[in-house]
């Protein structure tokens, strides 16, 4: 696969904070009156309406692109969970570490502000370790968005493929979140499917966000299940709940529940042997996406123009400052030039093709991707290691 695009400027590119345990990131800007704002914006939307074309304003934006931040559950942990995933003894041992990785990858959601829509073939290519990593959007109508790591080094290869829908329904904005995520241990010959829970925001009477839906993990190779269920707190948004988890690790062929799971993803979740009835800490969140810090530029070479820190750049910049009427310039700047582009495919009858991704649909699964090159080669964007 031919690496050599065209290059952006190292001033063009722009990296801030990830989201972590915390919720904390470098845009802490909320506009006054945040629910009297969002509930404006969507005055003329009907409930159950698809908001995927829908354009925030950038007061509404956290400075970093969807595919960034959809990037940042693989390679943003202080911890390293995915490589847990292949040194365990047995299969049993293997889907345990392959369910804490799982859950490492649900992160505490900001209220009130979304990152960046991505452009048609937007990219972000990044490195942690031995992990390389790089997101394409893959399609804008709909929002397609595909991922693939590789760590040769530990033998795992990752590829997901996610098709967000996020909708209004007057209480609460849900996105749900279509598409499968596969984890293959290369060593072990075994693959795990599984997908994410939904993203509620609740705009009232009590505003929030949280996790809510069923994930299922499953390895055809050796048999083994995990079923987890992720809570949001009551509809109304009182009595608790939100975090909370609760799940087990099954044998497909005797249904037998071999371990129990139970806790809160943003505080300590726990395993339970149904066999001698001992539990133990299966994922503990502060040791592993607490104060994480900031993405780094090891070098300018390599960095490509459809890089997401280059892309949004200046609009990034006039966040940060807290420049909203250049933000909102900066930003339309970048829609009109996706426009343009899409404007003159359509005069010229070109199909737009994905760059390191074949996209198919079926209309019983629905939208999958799959990498055209074997390996991720390391990145020029890389994760810090040494902090913990």
């Amino acid at each position: 696969m031919d690496y050599d695009l065209k290059i952006a400027n190292k001033k063009d590119v722009i990296l801030t904070t990830p989201l972590s345990l915390e919720g904390i990131s470098d845009n802490n800007y909320r506009p006054p009156n945040i629910l009297q704002l969002i509930l404006s914006l969507f005055h003329n939307v009907r409930p159950g309406a698809d908001l995927t074309r829908f354009q925030l304003p950038p007061w509404f934006n956290t400075p970093k692109s969807q595919l960034q931040c959809y990037g940042e559950l693989v390679y943003c942990v202080n911890k390293d969970m995915l490589s847990k995933c292949a040194t365990g003894e047995t299969a049993v041992d293997r889907m345990i570490a392959v369910v804490a990785w799982c859950i490492s990858t649900i992160r505490t959601p900001k209220f009130g502000v979304a990152p960046y829509n991505p452009i048609l073939g937007e990219t972000h290519h990044a490195s942690r370790g031995t992990l390389n990593i790089l997101l394409e959007q893959v399609s804008h109508h709909p929002p397609i968005s595909a991922l693939h790591a590789t760590d040769e080094t530990n033998n795992i290869e990752l590829i997901w493929c996610q098709h967000a829908v996020p909708k209004f329904y007057g209480a609460v904005i849900e996105g749900v979140i279509h598409g499968k995520r596969t984890l293959n241990l290369l060593q072990k010959g075994e693959s795990y499917v599984t997908q994410s829970p939904n993203l509620v925001m609740r705009l009232f009477p009590k505003t929030g966000a949280g996790w809510l839906g069923n994930v299922k993990i499953k390895c055809q190779e050796t048999g083994l299940e995990a079923e987890l269920c992720y809570k949001s707190g009551s509809f109304l948004g009182f009595g608790g709940g939100n975090g909370d988890i609760k799940g087990k690790i099954i044998h497909s062929s005797s249904l037998k529940t071999l371990y129990d799971i139970h806790g809160q993803w943003d505080r300590i979740v726990y395993l339970k042997d149904t066999m001698d009835g001992k539990t133990k800490i299966l994922y503990d969140p502060k040791e592993v996406i607490s104060g994480l810090p900031t993405p780094m530029l090891r070098e300018n070479k390599g960095v490509w123009e459809s890089e997401s820190a280059a892309v949004w750049a200046e609009v990034s910049k006039c966040i940060i400052s807290k420049d909203w009427n250049e933000a909102k310039e900066a930003k339309r700047a970048v829609e009109e030039r996706e426009r343009k582009l899409l404007k003159q495919r359509k005069s010229m009858q070109e199909d737009w093709v994905p760059k390191h991704f074949d996209l198919s649909y079926n209309p019983q699964i629905g939208w999958d991707c799959s990498p055209k090159q074997k390996t991720i080669p390391p990145a020029p964007i890389i994760f810090p290691t040494s902090t913990k």
